[in-house]
C-alpha cells in the first residue's frame, strides 16, 4: 500500500530547516523569504474509487493542519468513474513567521533576533558567527552578554597581557571563560585585530593564543657542594623558569634527577647542582641556555619513558651524559624490577649507542614484559660509586 504524505511527514521536513540554522541566518542577514513549498503524495483516482473513507480521513487530516502548517494547493483527481475530486497536492509556507508557527518556534527565533540586533550595536564584528550557528546563540542565549563582554574586554584590556583570572566581567569567573573557552576563541579571532592573536597556537592554546600570561613554570633546584650558594645564599630554591635563564647558579656540572626524594638525598658533589627533572617537564629546561655550558647528566628511571626524556634534553643539550641507566645497573637490580604501565615506543635519535642497544630490549620485551627499573630503587651505594667514577 501505498504510503501518503502526512502533516507529520512534512513537519519532520521543516523541522530540518529549523535544525540546520539556514532559515534563521536568512532572516538574520536580512534576506526575503522565498515561498517554499512541500509536494504531497497523496491518493489517486484508483484510490478514492477503492477506499474513500481512507481519503477522506487523509483530506480532513490536512484541512486540520493547514492553518499551522501552511497554505494548501489542491488539484484534481478522477473523473467519469468517481467524479472530480479536489485533494490536497502541495503545502505552502508564505513567511517566515508561517514557517515559524509550523514548528512552534516563534520565540526562539524572535529570541535570535533580539540578540542579533543588539550584537549589531555593541559588538557587530560577532555578527558574521552568529548568522553561521544561530542555533548555537540560542543555547547560549542566557549567557550571551557575559560572553560578549569578555570578548569586548578582552580587546579593550587584553594588550598588557593580563592573567585569565584578571579579566573584569561581572558573572565571567575563569571557570565561566573555560566552560565557553571554545566560543570565546571564535569569537576573539574576529574581533581582536591580527596582531594581537598568535596564529602559531591553536585556540585550545587559548591562553598562549591571545596573549595572556600563563602559569610560570618554575625549576626546583640544590645546591649539591656547601660551597656552591643559591641566590640570596639558600642551598635549595624553587624559582621561576624566566629568571632562572638570566641568572644561572655559579657551578660547572648540574645533574637531572627525576625522583623527588633521590633529588632530595642526593649525595654531596663537589661544585655542582641538582635540578629536579618532573618527567617530561625537562623539556622546560630547554630555556636554560647557560646548561650547554655546564656539565650535564641526567638521571631517570630506566624503562622506554626515561630513555625517551633523555632522547627529548639531548635535542637541546646533544653533551648530557646519563647516569646509572645502563645494562650493568639493571642486571644488578633484578629483584626491585617492576611492570611499566605504557611503555613508549619511538625511535630515539638522540641516544647513545648502549642507550639505544638497552632501550630497545626493553621495547622487545627482552627482560620480560614491560620491565623497569625506577630511580628510587636502585641502591644508594651504587649511586656512590657512580659519582666516583664520574
Amino acid at each position: 500500500m501505498t504510503e501518503w504524505t502526512t502533516p507529520a511527514d512534512v513537519e519532520r521536513r521543516l523541522r530540518r530547516r529549523w535544525d540546520s540554522g539556514a532559515a534563521l541566518a536568512a532572516l538574520g542577514g536580512g534576506v526575503a523569504w522565498e515561498p517554499l513549498t512541500v509536494p504531497l503524495r497523496g491518493p489517486g483516482s484508483r484510490d478514492v474509487a477503492s477506499d474513500l473513507e481512507r481519503v477522506r480521513s487523509w483530506v480532513q487530516s490536512w484541512e486540520r493542519a493547514a492553518g499551522r502548517l501552511g497554505r494548501l494547493e489542491y488539484k484534481r483527481v478522477g473523473g467519469r468513474t468517481v467524479g472530480a475530486n479536489e485533494l490536497p497536492a502541495r503545502v505552502w509556507v508564505d513567511t517566515y513567521e508561517q514557517l515559524w508557527s509550523a514548528l512552534g518556534v516563534r520565540r526562539e527565533a524572535a529570541r535570535f533576533v533580539e540578540l542579533l540586533d543588539e550584537t549589531r550595536t555593541r559588538a557587530p564584528k560577532l555578527v558574521a558567527w552568529m548568522l553561521k550557528r544561530p542555533l548555537r546563540v540560542l543555547d547560549l542565549a542566557a549567557e550571551w552578554w557575559t560572553i560578549v563582554d569578555v570578548v569586548l574586554w578582552v580587546d579593550q584590556y587584553g594588550a598588557g597581557r593580563p592573567y585569565l583570572r584578571q579579566v573584569d566581567v561581572s558573572g565571567a569567573d575563569t571557570k565561566f571563560i573555560e566552560r565557553h573557552r571554545g566560543v570565546v576563541a571564535e569569537l576573539l579571532d574576529l574581533q581582536l585585530d591580527e596582531q594581537r592573536i598568535d596564529h602559531s597556537r591553536t585556540r585550545s592554546d587559548f591562553v598562549a593564543r591571545y596573549g595572556f600570561r600563563d602559569r610560570p613554570v618554575y625549576v626546583r633546584l640544590r645546591a649539591l657542594d656547601p660551597d656552591v650558594r643559591l641566590a640570596g645564599g639558600f642551598s635549595e630554591l624553587s624559582v621561576r623558569l624566566e629568571e632562572l635563564v638570566e641568572r644561572p647558579p655559579e657551578c660547572s656540572v648540574v645533574y637531572v634527577i627525576e625522583n623527588d626524594v633521590t633529588y632530595l638525598a642526593f649525595p654531596p658533589v663537589e661544585d655542582a647542582v641538582a635540578i629536579f627533572g618532573g618527567g617530561y617537564g625537562v623539556s622546560s629546561l630547554e630555556h636554560l641556555t647557560w646548561l650547554a655550558e655546564r656539565d650535564l647528566i641526567y638521571w631517570g628511571d630506566i624503562d622506554t619513558h626515561g630513555f625517551a626524556i633523555l632522547d627529548r634534553l639531548r635535542r637541546h643539550f646533544p653533551r648530557a651524559r646519563s647516569m646509572l641507566m645502563d645494562r650493568a645497573t639493571l642486571l644488578a637490580h633484578e629483584g626491585q624490577w617492576v611492570k611499566e604501565d605504557s611503555p613508549y615506543v619511538a625511535h630515539l635519535d638522540g641516544l647513545r649507542p648502549d642507550e639505544a642497544d638497552l632501550y630497545r630490549d626493553l621495547v622487545e620485551d627482552a627482560f620480560g614484559p614491560a620491565v623497569r627499573l625506577e630511580q628510587e630503587r636502585i641502591s644508594y651505594s651504587a649511586i656512590r660509586r657512580m659519582l666516583d667514577t664520574l
